[in-house]
């Protein structure tokens, strides 16, 4: 996934709270990455609403 790249959020693996709840199934386009706690990377990804949140990767899907 890069940077530019539209994606539709398509599961939260964990409990997050009802503003992100509510980006389930919008498209939004990635704006950076972001170091989680573990071991991995989030996808930081800006919605039309300019509301911009991070995600992992399996729960984003690539977009056309």
């Amino acid at each position: 996934m890069e940077i530019g790249q539209k994606v539709k959020v398509v599961r939260l693996r964990d409990r997050v709270s009802a503003p992100i709840v509510k980006r389930l199934g919008q498209v939004g386009i990635i704006q950076g990455y972001k170091m989680t706690d573990s071991s991995g990377v989030g996808i930081v990804v800006k919605f039309e609403d300019n509301f911009a949140t991070w995600f992992f990767e399996d729960e984003l899907k690539p977009q056309q």
